[in-house]
């Protein structure tokens, strides 16, 4: 009888074409992990990602879950896995869970941080990770830039995809923007997001940040559900998932 796992998952996303699963490569992170998993129980299995990052996204605590029919333990599974996954890829928790949970569904927010590098150095040995500027941005207008994007919004100028059909309402707990020396990172707490939309808020603030917008502009770019009215789509390394969390 199939049992339905919980697993909470890091990976780095340099090599990889996204999450999802791709007819064309089998470079993406839920395809290496039905390889495996299909290697382990000798059939076809689908794992059920809590999102899609995008190509080049990376994550510290991605929840998915799968169904599997194994005489295998929770901790011999895992061990399992990551005998046989890509160094880049770490199963970090694997436990039972009810029938009716479903990584995607049952999800009530996800926690992304975006990392910028504005030093004299090059970040060598960081690179993978972060989005190097060559100006430094000022944060107090892009605080009061993200301000606006907190709470309930329809985030359509900020979504990726222009044949988007679902709602792209969304709501957006809080937006923290630190500093400490030359790193910048922004914090972006919310129930859901939609594809690009967290680098393209970046990219957004960013501009407030070097003057190219001003902060005021934020709601009439939501009201105009305008794509071409937003930010730039900063670049994907310096995105990590952080938490998904559950009610």
């Amino acid at each position: 009888m199939k049992q339905n796992y919980k697993m909470i998952l890091s990976y780095d996303g340099s090599r990889y074409f996204g999450w999802e699963r791709q007819p064309t490569t089998d470079m993406t992170i839920q395809g290496k992990l039905e390889a495996v998993l299909h290697r382990m129980c000798g059939e076809s299995v689908s794992v059920i990602g809590a999102g899609r990052t995008d190509a080049g996204v990376h994550a510290r605590a991605m929840a998915a879950n799968v169904l599997l029919e194994t005489p295998l333990t929770e901790e011999e599974i895992r061990q399992y896995m990551n005998r046989y996954l890509p160094e880049d890829i770490s199963v970090n928790e694997l436990k039972r869970c009810g029938d009716r949970f479903h990584a995607r569904f049952k999800a009530s927010g996800k926690l992304y941080r975006y990392s910028c590098y504005c030093g004299e150095q090059k970040p060598v040995f960081e690179r993978k990770y972060l989005t190097v500027l060559m100006q430094r941005p000022e944060p107090a207008r892009m605080r009061e830039a993200a301000q606006y994007l907190v709470g309930e919004h329809d985030f359509r100028a900020f979504c990726g995809n222009p044949r988007m059909k679902k709602s792209t309402v969304r709501r957006i707990q809080s937006i923290e923007i630190t500093e400490k020396g030359p790193y910048l990172r922004f914090y972006f707490h919310g129930s859901g997001f939609l594809q690009n939309q967290v680098r393209i808020m970046v990219g957004t603030l960013l501009e407030a940040g070097l003057g190219k917008r001003e902060p005021l502009e934020l709601p009439e770019i939501l009201a105009s559900g305008d794509r071409r009215r937003a930010g730039y789509t900063a670049e994907p390394q310096g995105l990590c998932l952080m938490k998904v969390f559950y009610d």
